[in-house]
């Protein structure tokens, strides 16, 4: 979970052979499972599992408990990864929970950089994440309290372009926390949408492209498992240097399962789920049939965010490289814009920049100040469910992450005389 290291060695240069941009595309594809998905797997499975065997009360409790909402998102955020926080967003998608525990969710997170800072600087996990946490309970209550301007924002947001979204849904008013979907409600409860194969050309084929399908999700579950043990072997190594290996060795596993599982991801959201009865992923569910249904949903849900995720690495790797420009060096700057630069780097969607970021971190060449800022700001892989389906509360959301991540750096700067290079690093 480090700068993905086909970058290395790369000449400073804005042309690209084809070679360098297929040595990009090839490691972006396997370090994003295996960095992101693989941990964002088994956190959507542990909460969709808890809602089969409980009936979906959480849920139902939540929907009853207005109060608890931010700090339910925020629980969900602080978990390390990004799983806890996606889950929040489609419930804010349905009207089941408010604006503000968006918010919250997305302050909370620390994404995928969680795990390099935990292994390489356990004493600063536990400040920072600490901080995003009380700041993100303290934000989401006071916007779902008073607003905050939210809504003006959303206004203005709305008057640069039209909000996109994955099936035509647009958000009335973010500040009102209400359903971005008028008949989700409806919607969510119905099990068999998934199955629409569009026209009915394939209805010959259904037969066959549904067994496949399943065939494609239990290898998918496989390499989930294998690809975790393989991200998790990554951190206890210091997240070394993985080059491209297929021999039976951890490099071997890496970059197998890295490739296998972001194929079999693609696959099932772009195919499989028209076959399989879980075509709208990013929505959660209240409740599952079967044990089998829960960990398809999972998998479904997973493989929405590798796709997201997956082009956020490759954005992120080629603009580096085709501009000349580190985005992290520019985030250190000398002095008090060294918390700015981390709340800023934070807009950046998805755990690559942070990563980096945290790396960076880890090494001594950013204060402290700004490792929290950009704790509180970042939202990781949370928000490309949100994107999808949503992209005007995404952009609202994003930017209102950003404004506790600004004040806590800068005070941390001037206030905390711990705040400093390399606080808590082993």
């Amino acid at each position: 979970m480090a700068p993905l290291q086909a970058l290395s060695g790369l000449p400073e240069t804005l042309n690209l052979t084809l070679q360098e941009a297929l040595d990009i595309l090839i490691f972006s594809v396997r370090d994003g499972f295996v960095q992101v998905s693989a941990f964002v797997a088994i956190t959507v499975l542990v909460f969709s599992y808890i809602q089969y065997r409980t009936g979906g009360r959480i849920v139902t409790y939540l929907e009853n408990n207005e109060q608890m909402q931010p700090l339910a998102g925020a629980l969900l955020g602080l978990t390390p990864g990004c799983g806890g926080a996606i889950i929040a967003m489609p419930l804010y998608i349905r009207g089941t929970v408010s604006f503000g525990t968006v918010v919250a969710a997305l302050a909370a997170t620390a994404g995928d950089s969680a795990f390099v800072i935990l292994a390489l600087a356990p004493e600063a996990a536990l400040y920072a994440y600490s901080m995003a946490f009380i700041s993100a309970i303290l934000f989401g209550y006071a916007i779902d309290m008073w607003g905050l301007g939210v809504g003006r924002v959303d206004k203005a947001v709305n008057k640069l372009s039209r909000p996109m979204t994955d099936g035509g849904f647009t958000t009335t008013n973010v500040a009102d926390g209400g359903p971005s979907i008028p008949d989700y409600q409806h919607d969510a409860h119905d099990h068999t949408r998934g199955n629409d194969n569009t026209d009915g050309r394939f209805d010959a084929l259904t037969p066959v492209m549904s067994r496949f399908s399943h065939l494609v999700h239990v290898l998918w579950w496989a390499v989930a498992i294998l690809g975790l043990v393989a991200g998790v072997m990554y951190l206890a190594r210091g997240a070394p240097e993985v080059p491209l290996e297929f021999r039976p060795t951890f490099f071997g596993l890496f970059t197998v399962t890295g490739l296998v599982g972001t194929t079999a991801s693609f696959y099932l959201h772009f195919v499989g789920r028209r076959f399989i009865g879980e075509g709208e992923a990013g929505r959660i569910r209240d409740d599952f049939a079967s044990a089998y249904e829960t960990f398809q949903h999972a998998a479904m849900e997973t493989s929405m965010v590798t796709v997201w995720v997956i082009g956020a690495y490759l954005i992120y790797e080629y603009g580096i490289v085709i501009l000349n420009v580190e985005i992290a060096a520019v985030a250190a700057a000398a002095g008090v814009f060294a918390p700015v630069g981390g709340a800023l780097l934070g807009l950046i969607p998805g755990c690559a920049p942070q990563i980096v970021f945290a790396g960076i971190y880890a090494e001594g060449g950013i204060p402290f100040s700004a490792l929290t800022a950009n704790a509180i700001s970042q939202d990781g892989d949370a928000l490309f469910p949100l994107m999808a389906i949503d992209m005007k509360a995404a952009i609202v959301a994003t930017i209102y992450t950003t404004i506790p991540a600004l004040i806590v750096g800068v005070l941390l700067f001037y206030l905390w005389p711990y705040a400093s290079f390399g606080f808590g690093v082993l």
